[in-house]
């Protein structure tokens, strides 16, 4: 059989086979034709938003050395003049003759007789000065050094050796806060508190207010406000006050020029060290540090903290990472914790920092010695606030 007889043969075949290919060849052309100029049609429902928590692995912890605490600074003593000297004179002395003192003569005596008398005056002013700081809370003036006398910085002893820490403070928030207390009887107490920290970058502003709810009245327990500015070591405070229930308020004064803390409270006085904080603005430097770079918290954080009459080096270690249940629903968290430190502090301090909310603190506790608790958890947080 010839080829040619072959495709006469099977011609319907091939005829048959060649009309399929080209109308599936139109086919799918008309239809890529039609079906890309069809839009989308849009969707009734909102597109999902979906969250998620910032999911950060913990640091190894590494041991470091337990610092020093600071002794307070030597009562500052003022320059005695001894009284002048009274030459014996004869009983009945021989009268001379009066004769005009020269004129370089008489300008030494004005200015012995000066300088008397501003020595005699110093004690006073320094006295009225303390009585004055007695009244106003404030610290009394320093006075004046002779020359040659050793500046005040000299006297202090030399500063000791703090970790410097990188720091990006979290932006301004308010936060609502419910409270709930445990005495050491186990009586339960529930109340409300208001935290605050505003800042523009360069000065800062921050308060706590918390207070039980009783029967027909609000008891506040605590009223913290701390002022001052932003510099490279985190938050400088200037002036920090604090006022307890059934208790007079209390400031306390962080000069850095003098390089000191004093206290409205006690005439004592300590050196001020590099990254000094006070008692309201510690959850936010810890979340500063945090958000700059959480390896951090593998040591243990110090920090010293001027509060009422004395200045502490705090040391936090992490705990580890924990789920709490707020009024913003469940929260990821660093807990840190200060335990006590035999005759410094004896109460233990715990601070709950929330990575995926700036490392801003969601929960605060204080444990006293006695056993009685207060907790503070996050019910509301507000961070549309800008400046101070």
């Amino acid at each position: 059989m010839s080829f040619v007889t072959f495709l006469r043969q099977r011609r319907r075949l091939l005829l048959f086979c060649v009309a399929t290919l080209v109308l599936h060849g139109v086919a799918i052309d008309w239809a890529g034709n039609h079906l890309a100029g069809v839009a989308p049609r849009p969707s009734p429902l909102p597109p999902s938003l979906m969250t998620a928590q910032l999911q950060l692995s913990l640091p190894k912890h590494v041991d470091t050395p337990e610092p020093a605490q600071p002794q307070a600074l030597p009562a500052r003593q003022l320059p005695v003049r001894p009284p002048p000297s009274i030459s014996q004179t004869s009983p009945n002395p021989a009268i001379a003759p009066l004769a005009p003192a020269p004129a370089d003569a008489t300008s030494a005596a004005v200015q012995g007789v000066l300088a008397d008398a501003a020595s005699l005056a110093t004690p006073v002013e320094a006295e009225q000065a303390g009585a004055s700081a007695a009244q106003t809370g404030m610290p009394a003036p320093m006075p004046a050094q002779a020359d040659g006398a050793t500046p005040l910085t000299a006297q202090v002893p030399e500063l000791l050796s703090m970790r410097r820490y990188k720091v990006n403070l979290p932006p301004s928030a308010d936060f609502d806060m419910d409270v709930a207390r445990v005495d050491a009887d186990g009586t339960r107490w529930n109340g409300s508190a208001n935290m605050r920290w505003h800042t523009d970058g360069s000065q800062y502003q921050a308060s706590v207010e918390a207070g039980l709810n009783l029967l027909v009245t609000r008891l506040n327990l605590l009223v913290m406000r701390s002022a001052g500015s932003i510099d490279d070591y985190g938050i400088a405070p200037a002036t920090s006050t604090q006022k307890r229930a059934r208790r007079a308020e209390t400031a306390t004064h962080f000069n850095r020029d003098a390089a000191t803390i004093t206290f409205s409270a006690s005439e004592r006085s300590f050196p001020l060290l590099v990254g000094a904080q006070d008692m309201t603005t510690v959850p936010f430097q810890l979340g500063g540090i945090g958000r700059a770079d959480a390896n951090q918290f593998a040591t243990d954080i110090d920090m010293q903290v001027g509060e009422d009459r004395t200045a502490n080096i705090f040391r936090f270690r992490l705990v580890g990472e924990e789920e709490l249940e707020t009024g913003l629903g469940k929260i990821k968290t660093w807990h840190l914790t200060r335990p006590p430190r035999p005759g410094s502090y004896t109460s233990r301090l715990d601070i709950w920092l929330a990575p995926s909310l700036n490392w801003l603190p969601v929960q605060l506790r204080n444990t006293e010695a006695s056993g009685a608790l207060t907790t503070q958890t996050v019910s509301r947080i507000t961070t549309n606030v800008t400046g101070k």
